[in-house]
């Protein structure tokens, strides 16, 4: 009796055993077969950058842009003087316009001027600034724009407001000169000549 129970037991252990390692077998079977399944994809992705550029050009005429990017360069005023020198009393008008090249990103601008202004006849003389509509300086545009150099200036000041040029052109900024030799200027300016220059000061803004 002790034997059969013995071997009764012994085959239930085995049966047991058995079982475990067939459950092990279908959990390693289920783990395969999800590796299997694993399918993968990918998406990338990529960008190019480039810089822009900025730059300014003028004109006398308010039409005919062109750089003039040194002083040796500069571009001629023109000042209507009658009889062809000024006599105390006289005030000369004459225009330059500037806006950014058709590339160009937006900036600004500031004029600015040369202390060389000051020698010679230049200690005698007076001007002013004026920004301006359209391209005709005179009397009467300048009187009735906004001034960035007050009238009665040394030829020596700049302007301290900047105005605002509009990228690719968008824009055309045009400022009116205005410069008088005073009616009091005495006998020491006779015969004196100065080439006064200024230069318009441009950063791009973003």
């Amino acid at each position: 009796m002790a034997k059969r129970e013995q071997a009764r037991r012994s085959r239930s252990l085995l049966l047991r055993r058995v079982r475990a390692l067939l459950a092990g077998g279908l959990v390693l079977g289920v783990g395969a077969a999800a590796t299997l399944a694993a399918w993968t994809d990918q998406e990338h992705t990529t960008a190019t950058f480039t810089a822009g550029t900025f730059g300014i050009v003028g004109a006398t005429d308010g039409t005919t842009f062109t750089e003039h990017a040194s002083s040796g360069q500069a571009a001629a005023l023109s000042f209507q003087v009658t009889p062809g020198a000024m006599a105390p009393g006289d005030t000369v008008y004459a225009p330059f316009s500037v806006r950014t090249t058709a590339s160009s990103v937006a900036g600004q601008a500031t004029l600015g001027a040369a202390t060389e202004n000051g020698t010679g006849l230049g200690a005698f003389l007076q001007y002013g600034v004026a920004v301006i509509t359209g391209t005709t300086c005179n009397a009467t545009t300048f009187a009735a724009a906004p001034k960035i150099v007050a009238t009665g200036s040394s030829l020596t000041t700049g302007a301290t407001a900047a105005q605002q040029l509009q990228a690719a052109a968008g824009n055309v900024v045009t400022y009116c000169f205005a410069v008088t030799m005073p009616a009091t200027t005495g006998n020491a300016a006779q015969g004196q000549t100065v080439t006064a220059r200024w230069t318009v000061n441009a950063q791009s803004v973003t």
